[in-house]
């Protein structure tokens, strides 16, 4: 069931959608770069975006609480807490990403998306994901489905398919260029069969996994926040994968698990298909106690 009005739907698709547009037509045209941080970049049409995305989402849900990438102060909710549920309670958080997969946008690439996800409780509930090249929305989350719409047209169920695993034969695990350098020959080395994916942004990564392109998908860089992962966490739970740490622990949306001013999830991130994990979470976690993860922001 889905956990908004269906008029609040359509509001939020057509947002997220004229959103993703003009985020597509402005990658053609001269924009601003600015550094956030190391390897932490913004554009202009990310900040515009924000805000269009803000003030609409303000104006669709004013009694939940709006956290945007861009915006520190509206993180300020889920830091403090605002007597009606704020990170503890039962006021629904949305997270929003103007653009995710920013430094793929700069390149002229393909893989970004704008994607919102919603929390009640600590728990993600629903996300979104529009990836504007290929002009498709992707939304649900656990109890009430994947949906998916392409080109404008009817929204239709979206149906996840497992690919099958046989380490002695090719699979495809999806991994961020900066995990793969670190750990990929360590992997490769263990399982000579592996192929790796990279996509931009993080909800198209998993993406990938929900629809078959791969089989798990594996972050362990340390610098993932809230915005990122809710969306796409909440796709992938409704889908029927495992979200997990490399504990086996699942992933939490509460303090301690996330740094309050930062908004960073301290638990590295898997996200895939029971089987895959079952397999691989034991030596993928040797993997990266031999190596080391990244410290936070590193």
């Amino acid at each position: 069931m889905s956990p908004i009005s269906p008029s609040d739907l359509s509001a939020l698709h057509k947002l997220l959608i004229a959103c993703g547009d003009y985020a597509s037509q402005q990658s053609q045209q001269s924009f601003q770069v600015f550094e956030k941080g190391v390897d932490d970049y913004v554009t202009t049409v990310d900040q515009l975006l924000d805000q269009k995305l803000l003030a609409g989402m303000q104006a669709l849900f004013p009694a939940d609480g709006i956290v945007t990438e861009e915006n520190r102060a509206t993180a300020e909710q889920f830091q403090q807490g605002d007597g009606q549920g704020g990170r503890e309670g039962d006021r629904p958080l949305w997270f929003v990403d103007p653009i995710d997969g920013t430094d793929d946008f700069i390149q002229g690439g393909d893989h970004y998306a704008v994607m919102v996800g919603r929390v009640v409780a600590g728990l993600p509930q629903a996300g979104w994901v529009y990836a504007p090249v290929k002009q498709r929305l992707v939304w649900g989350g656990p109890g009430w489905g994947l949906f998916e719409q392409t080109n404008g047209g009817h929204s239709t169920p979206l149906i996840p398919k497992q690919p099958p695993f046989d380490p002695e034969r090719g699979w495809a695990m999806v991994i961020g260029d900066k995990d793969e350098r670190r750990f990929g020959a360590a992997i490769a080395q263990r399982f000579p069969r592996v192929e790796f994916l990279s996509l931009g942004s993080f909800g198209l990564k998993v993406l990938a996994v929900i629809t078959g392109q791969a089989g798990i998908y594996i972050y362990l860089n340390g610098r993932v926040k809230l915005w990122d992962t809710t969306g796409p966490l909440a796709l992938a739970q409704a889908a029927g994968l495992v979200c997990c740490d490399l504990a086996g622990r699942p992933i939490r949306f509460t303090e301690p698990d996330v740094a309050p001013q930062t908004l960073i999830h301290q638990q590295p991130i898997v996200v895939g298909w029971p089987s895959y994990v079952e397999a691989l979470l034991s030596p993928l976690s040797q993997i990266a106690a031999a190596i080391g993860l990244p410290r936070e922001g590193g």
